[in-house]
């Protein structure tokens, strides 16, 4: 086997697990369990690297700011839709 293959083919086994899920998007509270739960796993296993880690532990506390923002600031949908925080379009 040359080097090229075994590339490929150790591509293929350390592909990440949360990848899947951040591709799909996280819209709700068990998809970002779901995605942080995969982040573990992928990042003890060394799937990941602690970079990749960091940023993305980085973004989702970001994220869950914004969720606590728009429930202690936002207005009903009914009131006011264009005032509504959305976390995706």
């Amino acid at each position: 086997m040359d080097k090229k293959e075994q590339s490929a083919a150790k591509s293929t086994e350390a592909s990440p697990k949360s990848l899947p899920i951040a591709e799909r998007g996280i819209n709700t509270g068990p998809e970002f369990a779901s995605l942080m739960s995969a982040m573990m796993t992928d990042l003890i296993a060394g799937r990941i690297t602690p970079n990749i880690a960091n940023a993305t532990c980085n973004a989702a506390g970001k994220l869950l700011k914004v969720v606590e923002m728009q429930h202690k600031y936002g207005k009903t949908a009914a009131v006011a839709p264009e005032n509504v925080l959305k976390l995706t379009g």
